[in-house]
């Protein structure tokens, strides 16, 4: 991914992960995190660029970068 996502693309994300919805990790792109795949957490916010703040279950808080990282809702 190059750039931000635009305006558009930042709703569909929105849209797709509400606050509060349940959500696995498939892959994160970042060497230092403590946060294994197939974890589970719960959606605070998706901010302005398109990043999906979890609360995940293992106590992290760290984001999901759109378009770098990758999750899915938890049915």
């Amino acid at each position: 991914m190059q750039g931000f996502p635009t305006q558009h693309e930042v709703q569909s994300v929105k849209a797709e992960y509400p606050s509060g919805c349940r959500v696995k990790l498939l892959s994160m792109n970042d060497p230092f995190t403590n946060i294994p795949k197939g974890t589970e957490g719960t959606v605070r916010k998706v901010d302005d660029i398109g990043s999906v703040h979890v609360n995940w279950d293992n106590g992290s808080n760290l984001a999901a970068v759109y378009g770098i990282d990758h999750i899915q809702i938890v049915q």
